[in-house]
Order: C-alpha cells, then structure tokens, then sequence
C-alpha cells in the first residue's frame, strides 16, 4: 500500500439522526488536522471541512439557534 493515498475517512452518522432514510441527516469523519462534514443522503457529495476550531465555532453558533 502506497503511503501517498490516504485511508478512506471512517464516517460517523449523527446520533440525532432516525432511521427513515429520506431524514436531514449529517455525517462526520476525523480527516487530519480537520473535522470532515457531509450529507448522508448524498455521499458522493461535497464535503466540507473544518479545522478542529472551526468546527467547534460551528457547533457552539448552532447551540445557540
């Protein structure tokens, strides 16, 4: 195995999510030095990713919706 291709992120469904299929639902995964964020319907999808501090700003800015 070439260390010039990183492992397949391992990612993680929210525990806030129900089990319909078709529910808004996101997906994390710990990618290095950042947080890695996407649709579960949509895996294939974009993907957004965070430094560690960033992602913690995200999470506090939504507690406070």
């Amino acid at each position: 195995m070439s260390s010039l291709i990183p492992p397949a992120p391992f990612w993680r469904k929210s525990s806030h999510s129900g089990s319909d299929p078709t529910s808004n639902c996101v997906e994390l995964a710990a990618a290095r030095r950042a947080v890695a964020v996407r649709d579960s319907k949509h895996p294939g999808g974009p993907v957004l990713r965070l430094s560690p501090a960033g992602f913690r700003s995200l999470l506090q800015g939504l507690r406070n919706i």
